[in-house]
């Protein structure tokens, strides 16, 4: 019974399942067959869209087309308008050109040459495209026009903006001043900074449009007359100055021992630096020179004491050159810095060797002319004209590696002018200091040109002053020496080397002078005076050397000079000396008769007594009165030689009275014992001076 319920329950479950599952199966088939329903319905609608779709595409496409054609033709229409306006305007170029062209550069560079950057395009376009068409014609002279213009441009603000440097500047630049311990750099602005960039513009398109090297020849040119007006400008500033001032300002002959010029150079009062303005075109006049080297010469052979204080002989000439080389230096070295951003660097060594030619051609032809005058004096035996070389030279030689590095790649031609100059100074010197030496060695021995008084002769006078002149250039003086040397022992200039080459020609002087005094002393009758003649000249020579560095260089090469002089005064002395024998042997006891006290003399024996007084008074009066004419300048040895001299005949005066003080050899002793020993004294006291 159990069973059956279960069995029932089970299948109505089953059933009821069954029943749930069939309407489950009847829904999913009502939704299939809605779904089919449906998609037959999408597929339908597709198959509409995808018709409609066709069809819309078969009627754009072909518009598409059309379009894309229409914007091709479009953009192919403007292009052809572009060219046609680009092309149109090369033919209006010359046209639109035209008043810039002919009004010029002047003002408006910039303008100027974007006009000329469309004439140039114009002519590369016909020249490709039409190169028959008349407008090329057109278009090329317009072109030239304008690149004559500005040829033009570029002559007219070099020539316009372009002045001497003024002398003062220059003067700065080589710095001279003395009184600043450390000289500034100045800088030399030959063009305003906005010209000189119009300058290098205009100068850059000549060379890489215009094709033309003809500015570069126009601007040596300006550069050039400028360059030596500059130079000139500053030897007229020397002139004026020297000329206002009455002084000449020259290192000539300087106190100082230095191998440069020291000497301050004269500035324009107030300032002024307007001197420079171009005049006629300088030349250096012979004849001026010539009298310009006598000036100097003649000053050299006056004596020490003439010269008002002054050591120095001051020529403006002189310093007006040596200054004017240095001027030359800086200036050109300041010229080349300028051309540098000029000129295209494979053009600006020969356009610096044009530029500095003028300026060094006259440097080097008043440096020739300043040779030839000192050799024309030289062949008139003016040996003193041979010291305007001298400070010119020294200046050279020591300028002359800044000049060489200044000059650095210009032709050999140019390189060569400075040292041809300095061999020919070496050259004339080194002869004029030879002949000067064989001057003074065969110097005529005229009784006329003999001092009356014994005094130095003017020789003597010269020569040591030449020597002392010398001195102030030992240095170059002894490279002059060397320079003409042709043994093994020359092949390497020394400093030593040099100064024994000087010391050896000085003592050659000296020692020359020496054989000419003492030829001259033979044209003297009185040996005395003889004596005193060379003494005073010895003596003079001796002391010049000893004030002077001179006896430094003498014992180089004669380590006993001084002794030797020393030796030769006091044998003059001692010569001199002997002439009071003949006034003092009448003292002596020879021939006194021997007498008792109180006997009476023999008439012979009296007579021996006063013929002695007679000697000693005529003698003594007569070398007083002519050694009173007699002059020593010297008054320590002119002190010495009288008191020696006093000593030795007052002693033996002396001497004479006490023997003769108790003999009555005469009723008239007055007659023969004239003098007081104090008498005596004092008329030698007296010697040496023609104003006692």
């Amino acid at each position: 019974m159990v069973h059956t319920e279960d069995a029932s329950s089970r299948k109505r479950e089953i059933e009821e399942k069954l029943k749930q599952e069939q309407e489950t199966l009847s829904f999913i088939r009502e939704n299939l067959e809605k779904s089919d329903q449906q998609t037959k319905g999408m597929v339908s609608i597709l198959s509409s869209f995808e018709s409609r779709l066709m069809q819309l595409e078969n009627s754009i496409i072909p518009v598409h087309k059309q379009t894309e054609n229409l914007q091709r033709l479009q953009e192919n229409v403007d292009k052809t308008l572009s060219c046609m306006d680009h092309v149109i305007s090369y033919y209006h170029v010359a046209k639109d050109t035209d008043r810039i062209i002919r009004e010029g550069p002047t003002g408006r560079l910039d303008e100027y040459l974007a006009c000329i950057a469309k004439i140039q395009k114009a002519v590369e376009y016909f020249q490709d495209n039409n190169p028959d068409s008349p407008e090329l014609n057109t278009v090329k002279a317009r072109f030239e026009k304008g690149k004559e213009l500005l040829e033009a441009e570029f002559r007219s603000l070099l020539t316009r903006y372009s002045k001497p440097v003024p002398p003062i500047l220059i003067l700065d630049a080589i710095g001279v001043d003395e009184e600043l311990e450390v000289q500034e750099d100045v800088v030399l602005e030959h063009l305003p900074e906005a010209v000189l960039q119009d300058i290098i513009c205009i100068a850059g398109w000549l060379v890489e449009y215009g094709r033309n090297q003809d500015f570069m020849n126009v601007y040596f040119q300006i550069r050039s007359n400028q360059l030596d007006r500059s130079i000139k400008g500053l030897k007229d500033h020397f002139r004026k100055n020297s000329a206002s001032s009455g002084i000449l300002y020259s290192p000539a002959v300087q106190t100082k021992r230095k191998d440069t010029p020291t000497k301050k150079a004269p500035k324009r009062p107030g300032g002024d630096s307007s001197g420079c303005i171009e005049g006629p075109r300088e030349e250096v006049s012979l004849k001026n020179l010539d009298l310009r080297v006598k000036h100097l010469s003649d000053a050299l052979t006056e004596k020490h004491g003439a010269a008002s204080g002054k050591d120095d002989v001051l020529d403006i000439e002189i310093d007006s050159y040596i200054h004017c080389i240095s001027a030359f230096v800086k200036l050109a070295q300041s010229e080349y810095a300028l051309l540098a951003e000029i000129i295209p660097e494979h053009h600006q060594k020969k356009t610096f060797d044009s530029l500095i030619q003028e300026a060094l051609d006259n440097l080097m032809l008043e440096g020739d002319n300043i040779v030839s005058a000192a050799r024309r004096a030289i062949m008139r035996h003016d040996y003193s004209a041979v010291l305007t070389i001298f400070p010119i030279l020294r200046h050279l030689k020591m300028n002359k590696s800044e000049f060489d590095a200044t000059l650095q790649g210009t032709a050999a031609s140019t390189k060569n002018k400075l040292p041809t100059l300095i061999t020919s100074m070496e050259t004339i010197g080194a002869k004029a200091l030879e002949e000067f030496a064989d001057s003074i060695k065969n110097d005529p021995d005229k009784e006329y040109n003999m001092p009356k008084d014994g005094t130095v002769h003017e020789l003597t006078s010269n020569a040591i002053l030449f020597l002392q002149q010398l001195l102030d250039f030992h240095e170059t003086a002894g490279a002059m020496l060397a320079s003409q040397e042709t043994s093994s022992s020359a092949s390497s200039y020394t400093s030593e080397f040099n100064k024994r080459l000087l010391s050896t020609y000085i003592c050659k002087v000296l020692g020359n002078l020496q054989l000419n005094l003492l030829s001259k002393s033979k044209v003297y009758e009185d040996s005395a005076l003889s004596a005193i003649f060379l003494h005073n000249n010895y003596n003079y020579t001796l002391k010049s050397l000893e004030k002077s560095e001179l006896i430094q260089l003498v014992t180089v090469t004669q380590k006993k000079a001084e002794n030797s002089y020393r030796e030769l005064i006091e044998q003059q002395i001692q010569m001199y000396q002997h002439s009071w024998l003949k006034v003092t042997e009448h003292l002596t006891s020879r021939n006194m008769p021997v007498f008792q006290p109180g006997a009476k003399l023999k008439d012979k024996e009296r007579q021996v007594i006063k013929d002695k007084f007679k000697g000693f008074n005529d003698g003594l009066e007569e070398l007083c009165k002519i050694q009173k004419g007699w002059a020593i300048p010297d008054k320590e040895q002119r002190d010495f030689i009288r008191q020696a001299q006093r000593r030795v005949v007052s002693e033996a005066y002396r001497a004479f009275l006490h023997r003769c003080a108790n003999i009555s050899f005469t009723k008239n002793p007055e007659k023969y014992h004239k003098y007081r020993p104090e008498e005596v004294e004092e008329m030698i006291e007296k010697l040496f001076d023609t104003s006692a």
